[in-house]
């Protein structure tokens, strides 16, 4: 068992600051474990940063799977968490836990699921079962098409009532956490006090248990990132300077030199 659980990130409420990363190779993994990240997370976000789709909506159980394994055999202390693809449960509570279990069995030690009261039975369910869930509500990706879009969410009474509701039908339910997604700061505030769970933050202010960001736009690879992302790197230039280099030795002749290559005496 991995040194961070469901139950330590419970515990971690009011106490210290959650951090989480998503990660979806190998490699990645490997040095959000190695920087202490108490969640690594394998999202859906892959199918946008990963895949070069437009959304999220055709990333496939499959797809999850295969990421999902990776990362589990690069991280030793982190809890990992992984995305239930649009379509993965929405169909029925038999078919969630079904696609549940395979993460799992993929290597995840919890999964996350979008929405709040209208999966309460799927969350109970699965929770009953041994299976930890993180909730997720505000800005839902999968629900873009109804949401009118990615935008900010809470602007009005029955938008916070909507998210109050949906953290608190995830805390019932026994979800150990719950993402809150570009959400206006205070409405995530009131939410946080409002429930017992951790509530872990992207795009809603400071005042939640903890933050979580895509790794794509912590590091700078991507030209493109949300408004609530912070850029902590510019990785895309260094990588292209370096990779420039190369194309322009091998061009050159320069590459490669005598120490990268042996002839026999």
């Amino acid at each position: 068992m991995r040194e961070v659980t469901p139950r330590k990130i419970m515990e971690m409420k009011g106490r210290e600051k959650i951090t989480m990363i998503t990660a979806y190779d190998y490699p990645s993994a490997l040095l959000a474990d190695k920087a202490g990240f108490d969640i690594v997370f394998v999202g859906d976000s892959l199918g946008m940063v990963v895949y070069g789709d437009e959304n999220t909506l055709n990333v496939t159980m499959e797809q999850m799977i295969f990421h999902t394994r990776a990362v589990a055999k690069a991280v030793k202390r982190a809890l990992v968490l992984a995305d239930m693809p649009f379509g993965s449960y929405e169909v029925s509570v038999e078919e969630g836990v079904k696609n549940a279990i395979k993460l799992i069995q993929a290597g995840a030690d919890a999964v996350k699921i979008e929405g709040g009261a209208d999966h309460e039975k799927l969350v109970r369910k699965l929770v009953r079962m041994g299976i930890p869930v993180m909730g997720h509500t505000g800005l839902t990706p999968q629900r873009y098409l109804r949401l009118g879009g990615y935008r900010i969410i809470g602007g009005n009474d029955e938008e916070v009532e909507e998210i109050i509701r949906d953290a608190k039908a995830l805390e019932r339910a026994g979800a150990f956490a719950v993402v809150l997604e570009f959400v206006y700061a205070d409405v995530a505030k009131i939410v946080t006090e409002e429930v017992s769970i951790p509530t872990i933050g992207i795009g809603a202010g400071p005042w939640v248990d903890g933050q979580v960001l895509v790794w794509h736009d912590v590091l700078g690879l991507i030209d493109f990132s949300p408004p609530f992302a912070k850029r902590y790197a510019n990785l895309k230039e260094e990588i292209l300077k370096a990779i420039s280099e190369f194309r322009r030795e091998v061009k050159e002749g320069r590459f490669p030199e005598k120490e990268h290559y042996w002839m026999r005496k």
